[in-house]
């Protein structure tokens, strides 16, 4: 039975380590080992470990200790594969994985060994030391996965930006419509709302156009609606606002029915009843980087209505 466990072990090991180096790389096939090594891990070879070795223990009261170690086990590994493939709730999963062994396991573990006599006390070190690494690993994870998944967005915003230089050129044939001066209202908003995020950077909004990206805090969620606070929330608002009229103002112009029955999928905005929805939290309490990525998208999809008004 022990030779079976460690070449499940051994082959476990071989699955995740090889899926991590095919992540690190971004290899197809990634995603497929690293699912089936760790759902390998938590399900087949931990319960088997665990168990082969609580009868060769023989003691009975350590069982709730064997109970606690598997449980950290799942709840740990399973936020780090949340995380690496970037699933919805992956923090959340993240936020209790850390401080899990701390919580949970550590007093367990205490309790239980502090019982036994002939416990080596070299074993709780060891035991510390190992908890220790997994909140650095835990840690550093987080931060190398966000920090690529924001790079790799800054990319978005390049070509938004490249967008705009063309769609800026034609949208200026139709200057006098009402709705093109409406928009071109909006877009000098949205613009003073990517300067006031761009201020907590010390970085001025034609660096950002030039060169996105290099941001000193990209990732703080939520830095951006605390660093501008009232004032920047007065910013938002005005530009929910404005980017409601502007939809409102589409519907009742003629040769505009179209683009304003599409206009709230274009702007990835959505109206809703006064005081249901909070807009301003739920794009400004995001990383910094994406806030502002965020707005260059709206601001190029204004041009594109601009530019695609004349169609119709």
């Amino acid at each position: 039975m022990k030779q079976r466990i460690y070449i499940l072990g051994v082959i476990t090991a071989m699955i995740v380590f090889t899926g991590t180096i095919l992540k690190i790389n971004h290899y197809p096939g990634a995603a497929i080992l690293l699912i089936a090594g760790i759902v390998s891990l938590v399900l087949l070879f931990l319960p088997l470990a665990l168990t082969n070795n609580y009868r060769a223990d023989g003691n009975g009261k350590s069982l709730l200790l064997y109970i606690v170690t598997y449980i950290t086990c799942f709840v740990v590994f399973t936020g780090m594969l949340f995380k690496l493939l970037h699933w919805p709730y992956a923090g959340i999963f993240l936020t209790i994985a850390l401080p899990f062994p701390y919580v949970v396991f550590l007093p367990v573990f205490l309790g239980v060994t502090s019982k036994d006599k002939d416990f080596n006390i070299y074993n709780t070190v060891f035991v510390l030391l190992l908890l220790a690494l997994n909140s650095v690993f835990i840690g550093l994870l987080a931060l190398n996965v966000t920090s690529e998944r924001i790079s790799d967005s800054y990319q978005l915003s390049r070509n938004y930006i490249n967008q705009q230089k063309g769609l800026s050129i034609l949208s200026g044939t139709d200057t006098k419509s009402v709705v093109n001066i409406k928009i071109d209202e909006v877009i000098k908003i949205v613009n003073e709302c990517q300067e006031r995020v761009l201020e907590l950077d010390d970085k001025t909004r034609d660096q950002w156009k030039n060169a996105p990206g290099n941001l000193i805090r990209p990732d703080i969620r939520g830095s951006a609606a605390s660093g501008l606070g009232d004032k920047g929330e007065q910013y938002g608002i005005k530009m929910k606002n404005e980017i409601e009229e502007l939809i409102k103002l589409m519907e009742v112009t003629p040769g505009y029915e179209i683009l304003a029955k599409n206009a709230q999928g274009i702007l990835n905005f959505k109206i809703s009843p006064s005081g249901t929805d909070d807009w301003y939290s739920q794009v400004f309490n995001d990383f910094p980087a994406w806030v502002l990525i965020y707005l260059d998208a709206i601001e190029t999809n204004l041009y594109m209505i601009k530019a695609s008004s004349s169609v119709y």
